[in-house]
């Protein structure tokens, strides 16, 4: 089976695709591919993209599939702008440690947001020692 041309798909989005904000044609320029992958076996293949819409200033992650013949997307709102999208991208997922650490902190939790920010175990202080609540 012939490889997808993501580039050529790309340009097609760009005629397709609209913010879903405002309606506004996504333009080629505002997207920028946050993530591919191609099955070389079956010509298949995927994309993650984030626009910014030049109309509203909204952002936009669309979730591209391609599957022969057949084009999928769908689009998220999201209020991370595309810098944001590119740090992000670029963490490491999840661990199941990371989870079961959580899960800790919930069952500790005391209700006070004040004092577990405060806390130097939190890793970080967020709150001056001062505050108006």
């Amino acid at each position: 089976m012939k490889n997808v041309d993501l580039k050529k798909v790309l340009g097609l989005l760009g005629v397709m695709l609209k913010c879903p904000v405002c309606g506004h044609k996504a333009n080629l320029d505002s997207m920028h591919i946050l993530e591919s992958e191609q099955n070389d076996v079956s010509g298949e293949g995927r994309m993650v993209i984030h626009s910014d819409c030049q109309k509203c200033h909204g952002n936009v992650m669309f979730n591209i599939g391609v599957y022969g013949p057949e084009l999928m997307s769908s689009a998220s709102v999201t209020d991370l702008t595309s810098a944001d999208m590119h740090r992000l991208f670029g963490l490491e997922p999840i661990s199941a440690n990371d989870v079961l650490d959580m899960h800790v902190a919930v069952q500790e939790f005391s209700g006070d947001f004040v004092s577990t920010l405060r806390n130097p175990s939190f890793g970080i202080k967020v709150l001056p020692k001062q505050i108006d609540l």
